[in-house]
């Protein structure tokens, strides 16, 4: 089938399922008050949407939507602050910062599910987070998340131990830095001081689960099927179709910001400060891999906002990269910001080719043209990345550029050189894992199949679709990856983590990169407050990390979105996904589209 046809079939598959849904501009109730869809997009299939099992950001676009953790970021203000969401004001903190407790909000309920008694929501409680925590820690469940409390809360990692030999976990089984006097009371204890725990308590991972759903759904059928406190649950998932949740009708009274900068007054961002959300009833995502459906679908208005596609940002953006006279004519708004991200071509360390051949992968990271990859596929819009602290953190070192990585092809063949002494002979063909099917990354794939090739390099490229792909590199059987991070939270930890360790795969280390030097390091600052001092040590983890090469970093994004008019109270929110119930929509506008 060639691509016109596959790009038409794809297009008629939407339609129907816009239409089928309602969620067309024909859709049956879409444009009643009481009918408002909140219509987006993702890129690629979601892994599931249990927050304890998944890592990937377009799993928690959705699930992020229907569970809640105890605090969460401001939607308005900026630099970042971490407000309560389901915790009843911020933690109590000890004299020696290493027990925080927390009251938890009253009257919270999950939603309606036939794991609950008669099928009616319960309230949340205090023993549903330590539940869920316990259930991360459990070693059979195969959590990628275990990372945000290993070697963190006192009895947890002995806890960790148990579940290696237990024919069936016990849930009940204590653990001393896990307390719940009461329900509304969660007191944590911790084995040292952890200044980025309150991050983590706003991380998905760290949500609540009740027993209850585990029970009645099991691990496996928990990643199709929520049992959240938030304002919206799982309606209907279509893999490679469409993701739908629909109003939680259980959400407790939770009103809009009513505070945020002050240019947020100018743009519209505080009329409705303090009333009731969420907005909508419903949220759909579309899942459309290829960028030309996806750009078609936004300017048909069925996509309500949408990042623009390499291929679409002349007839988007003019020259002097502000929006083009014939987007504003109908309504469209541009909204430009960078996103604490770090993408790269991962190397396996445990792979025997790549793991003990230093020189071959210092090579390769110089094979590889930054500033081409981004003109050509980013529209110039990119910033080359030189290390793996990207420039939005604070730890960001000013003198990377001069100390990191760059492209320089000379040095690259004289690098192979000493990499076929190693090896003993010539390098063996290399293999890089693509993270879709699509064209943008059969294109990318290309492109990096030709770096390496123009050095002497032999390399084949493996294209899987999202949920696969995962798979592959969580089990260690990737060599080479094009893979990237989005911080979670507003500290240069979460991007040094990557690098820990104990952090392998199935964790977040899917380089399965070891250096103790940086252990020691890790370990040392991870404990620190913010300070000059820490921030030193961020640096010099990074210059470790450089100097051995688990990866060629390549570029940290820049975003540019287009988003009709009539989509309201639209700001970006680097570290919260779940946004949608603060979104409006002026169905009046989008009826007349």
């Amino acid at each position: 089938m060639n691509k016109i046809m596959k790009t038409l079939m794809l297009t008629l598959l939407i339609a129907i399922v816009l239409g089928s849904s309602g969620c067309g501009k024909s859709g049956p109730g879409d444009n009643d008050e009481g009918n408002v869809t909140l219509k987006s997009v993702l890129p690629n299939k979601i892994e599931g949407v249990d927050p304890g099992a998944t890592s990937d950001t377009y799993s928690s676009k959705v699930h992020s939507h229907c569970y809640e953790t105890l605090y969460t970021y401001h939607y308005l203000k900026r630099p970042y602050e971490v407000v309560p969401l389901v915790a009843d004001g911020m933690p109590e903190i000890s004299d020696d910062g290493t027990t925080y407790t927390i009251k938890i909000k009253k009257g919270v309920l999950y939603s309606d599910d036939p794991c609950f008694e008669n099928g009616k929501a319960r309230e949340l409680v205090a023993n549903d987070f330590i539940f869920a925590w316990k259930r991360l820690a459990n070693i059979k469940f195969r959590s990628k998340n275990w990372w945000i409390f290993d070697d963190k809360i006192v009895g947890l990692d002995d806890f960790r131990e148990y579940t290696k030999d237990a024919e069936e976990v016990d849930y009940s089984r204590p653990v001393e830095g896990l307390q719940a006097p009461d329900d509304h009371t969660l007191v944590i204890r911790l084995t040292k001081k952890w200044p980025q725990i309150l991050y983590i308590l706003a991380h998905q991972p760290s949500a609540p689960m009740p027993p209850e759903a585990v029970a009645y759904y099991g691990d496996d059928d928990l990643m199709k099927h929520t049992v959240g406190t938030g304002p919206f649950k799982l309606n209907t998932w279509h893999p490679g179709s469409y993701v739908e949740v629909v109003r939680n009708e259980n959400y407790r009274h939770a009103t809009y910001p009513t505070e945020g900068e002050p240019q947020d007054v100018e743009a519209g961002l505080l009329e409705d400060a303090g009333k009731q959300i969420p907005f909508v009833n419903r949220i759909m995502w579309l899942i459309i891999p290829e960028d030309q459906p996806r750009w078609l679908q936004f300017q048909q208005g069925d996509v309500d906002a949408l990042g623009i596609p390499k291929d679409n940002f002349g007839s988007a953006v003019s020259a002097d990269m502000t929006l083009t006279d014939e987007m504003a004519e109908r309504n469209i708004d541009l909204v430009t910001f960078k996103d604490p991200s770090t993408f790269w071509l991962g190397f396996n360390m445990e792979d025997p080719i790549l793991g003990k051949n230093m020189p071959l992968r210092k090579a390769i990271s110089y094979s590889i043209n930054r500033a081409k990859e981004v003109e050509i596929f980013w529209n110039g819009r990119y910033d080359m990345a030189s290390g793996f602290i990207p420039p939005l953190m604070k730890a960001y070192n000013p003198d990377i550029k001069e100390l990191g990585q760059r492209y320089d092809p000379d040095k690259a063949r004289e690098l192979l050189k000493e990499a076929r002494e190693i090896q003993g002979g010539e390098i063996p063909e290399l293999e890089i894992s693509m993270p879709g099917t699509d064209t943008m990354n059969r294109n990318r794939g290309v492109f990096l199949k030709r770096c390496l090739e123009n050095i002497g390099l032999k390399v084949d490229v493996e294209y899987t679709d999202w949920p696969i792909y995962l798979q592959k590199i969580s089990t260690k059987s990737a060599q080479l990856f094009s893979s990237g991070w989005i911080a979670d939270y507003p500290d240069a930890e979460n991007f040094l983590q990557l690098f820990y360790s104990k952090n392998a795969a199935p964790g977040p280390n899917n380089f399965n990169y070891s250096s103790e030097e940086f252990d020691r390091i890790y370990k040392k600052a991870v404990a620190m407050p913010d300070s000059p001092e820490r921030t030193e040590l961020y640096r010099q983890a990074e210059l470790i990390v450089l100097e051995d090469c688990p990866a060629a970093f390549i570029t940290h994004r820049v975003n540019y979105m287009v988003m009709h008019g009539w989509l309201e109270n639209y700001k970006p929110n680097v570290f919260y996904n779940g946004t949608g119930k603060f979104r409006k929509v002026d169905t009046a506008e989008r009826a007349a589209y």
